[in-house]
């Protein structure tokens, strides 16, 4: 077993979710992908330790023609000016370490790669994903989610007629709650890897924003301010989810707060990016308790309202989409609950660096 994958078996393991009957009573025992379904074991894991980490997007640099992973492309169209490429005629499983490592700077550059036609990359079957996972970073193991039996590193979305084990909040107006993933561990993920094993007929699409884009928008004199401020992330109220029966109802690693910078700076591109999500960002260290909420009400409602700087990722089978969790946010969109049908994803979160403040020296302890 590798070291990112290190387990303390407490209890027996849980069973993988098992598929509910079909509308015409029978039993429903060919999903293709029955084998990735969320399973919930009762292991229990160590606090994640710091390690290095050296984007490959760095290597990428000192290539003569750092996009020629692209040169098989058949179509390659920007979905808005500032964020987001569809690309058709990739194979992303073929790319070798050099295509990997231009993948991963132009991922830094544009923030979001959606790649079409896909299906021998998502067939090809959790062992590859870690492999796939592992070239970008060290993979992160999800502490509430379901995965896929012996494959924690493997983060699953799920949902059907009958069950949903996603981060979902009942009691609001709205589905769509912006964020970049798990951005309370210590050192947050990069480079991010996401596909769809299953999809409703329609709706269940996912919002991207640029946070370099929203933060471009605002002013200088107010950029320089935001840069002197640092924000505590937080994993408790996530946990405390699973907790309350939810999501599976398993907590494996007990949660974390940590302390990020409000602008953090990209290692290989150098562009700045705000770093705050409604679901994650929880209190403006230095500001009192009414200051910091009027300041993340604002910043948030920045990004909810930035139409000009989203892009909207509509799921068509074997679509494979990367984005960078560092300079971009996201939310998907549950807009198919009444239709009952199912929507499967799987993710593979490599780790990055320590977000790097864009104030130079500024102090990230609590």
């Amino acid at each position: 077993m590798s070291a990112t994958t290190v387990q303390t078996r407490t209890e027996p393991a849980t069973a993988t979710l098992k598929l509910h009957s079909s509308a015409e009573g029978k039993q429903e025992t060919e999903y293709r992908y029955s084998h990735l379904l969320p399973f919930f074991s009762q292991d229990h894991y160590p606090p994640l330790t710091p390690f290095e980490h050296i984007d490959p997007g760095h290597r990428a640099l000192n290539h003569s023609n750092p996009r020629s992973f692209l040169d098989s492309a058949t179509q390659i169209t920007e979905l808005t000016p500032n964020l987001g490429t569809e690309v058709f005629g990739v194979d992303l499983r073929a790319l070798d370490s050099d295509g990997r490592d231009q993948l991963a700077l132009e991922v830094a550059r544009r923030g979001l790669l959606v790649f079409r036609d896909q299906q021998e990359f998502i067939d090809a079957g959790p062992d590859f994903y870690r492999e796939w996972g592992s070239h970008f970073g060290r993979l992160h193991i999800h502490p509430t989610s379901g995965h896929p039996q012996n494959y924690p590193e493997i983060h699953l979305v799920y949902r059907d007629a009958n069950s949903s084990f996603n981060f979902e909040i009942d009691d609001s107006i709205t589905s769509t709650v912006w964020h970049s993933d798990v951005s309370y561990e210590l050192q947050p993920p990069g480079l991010t890897t996401f596909f769809l094993l299953s999809q409703p007929s329609t709706g269940g699409d996912t919002l991207f924003t640029s946070q370099v884009s929203t933060l471009k928008k605002l002013s200088p004199q107010f950029v320089a301010f935001l840069k002197t401020l640092k924000a505590v992330h937080s994993g408790v109220e996530q946990a405390n989810f699973s907790r309350s029966g939810k999501r599976g109802g398993i907590v494996r690693r007990e949660p974390v707060e940590n302390v990020h910078p409000l602008i953090r700076k990209h290692p290989v591109t150098g562009e700045e990016a705000l770093y705050v999500n409604r679901q994650f960002t929880r209190r403006i260290l230095g500001l009192k308790r009414e200051e910091s909420e009027t300041l993340l009400k604002f910043l948030y409602d920045h990004i909810d309202k930035g139409g000009d700087v989203q892009a909207r990722v509509h799921w068509t089978p074997n679509t494979v989409v990367l984005w960078d969790n560092r300079v971009t946010a996201h939310s998907a969109i549950v807009d198919y609950g009444d239709s009952k049908q199912r929507r499967h994803g799987a993710r593979i979160t490599p780790q990055a660096e320590r977000p790097i403040p864009a104030l130079e020296d500024l102090d990230l302890s609590f």
